[in-house]
């Protein structure tokens, strides 16, 4: 087995030594400064990176409690309003009650008032009826009585005895 890779001879090996020190000398100056400051530049990203996850992060616990505070406030607020909702339909209804019952009594009066008015206005009426039919009945009467005129003439002379002209 005589293969120059497995079993290199002393040129071989002298320049790959020198190639290989070539190669680390040309990282060594330009490869691995470039190499740190790309490493540097990423730690650098990373940590930053991490930093605003952080701040964004307590940004959000700030904005979760502010709407949280906000909600809270919001369910208070509507709360609120139903309560001056409901006062203000208790109020309209007791309102409406009040108004009613003061209705009602001021029909009643009036109905009341009617009532006397009529019956004031019936006792009227049946009294004129009475004075008509008692006129009516003493007319007959008389006609009846008087039907000779001696009883006539005495009727009258008593009458105008008894009235003062």
């Amino acid at each position: 087995m005589n293969n120059p890779l497995i079993s290199p001879g002393i040129g071989v090996f002298f320049w790959m030594l020198v190639s290989f020190g070539i190669l680390v000398f040309i990282l060594c100056k330009w490869g691995w400064p470039m190499m740190l400051k790309a490493l540097k530049n990423r730690e650098t990203a990373i940590a930053d990176s991490l930093n605003a996850a952080a701040k964004a992060r307590e940004e959000m616990k700030l904005i979760k409690s502010g709407k949280e505070e906000e909600l809270r406030l919001a369910k208070q607020e509507r709360d609120e309003i139903l309560h001056n909702a409901r006062m203000t339909s208790e109020q309209i209804i007791e309102d409406a009650r009040v108004k009613a019952s003061e209705e009602i009594l001021r029909m009643r009066e009036e109905a009341i008032e009617s009532i006397n008015n009529e019956k004031l206005r019936a006792m009227h009426d049946l009294k004129n009826q009475i004075a008509t039919l008692s006129i009516d009945i003493a007319e007959k009467l008389i006609k009846a009585e008087l039907v000779s005129s001696e009883a006539a003439n005495t009727l009258i002379q008593s009458e105008l005895e008894k009235t003062n002209l």
